[in-house]
């Protein structure tokens, strides 16, 4: 229930961005899964897979790498839906 409440309040506020002529700041997304796997100089990269919430591509699951604390459940904007990173392979 919070978390549908929380997206709702993240939809609102980019329409109510939008409506006020600012610059595009690209697609909300849902985290749907977090790989164990971590990547980057000093492991700081994860790689998620996201639920895109708008856009062309709205319902889609796609692969991305992100910097920074993640979780199952965050909301957060990507600039590009149509692009998939690779998986990561672990050697």
């Amino acid at each position: 229930m919070a978390e549908e409440q929380v997206r709702q309040e993240a939809k609102q506020e980019a329409k109510q961005e939008a409506a006020q002529g600012r610059k595009f700041d690209g697609f909300m997304a849902e985290v749907v899964e977090v790989a164990p796997i971590r990547t980057g100089m000093f492991g700081s990269i994860r790689q998620v897979m996201l639920k895109i919430l708008d856009g062309k591509d709205k319902g889609r699951v796609r692969r991305r790498n992100v910097s920074g604390r993640i979780k199952v459940g965050d909301i957060i904007r990507v600039s590009d839906t149509s692009r998939e990173d690779k998986r990561i392979m672990v050697r």
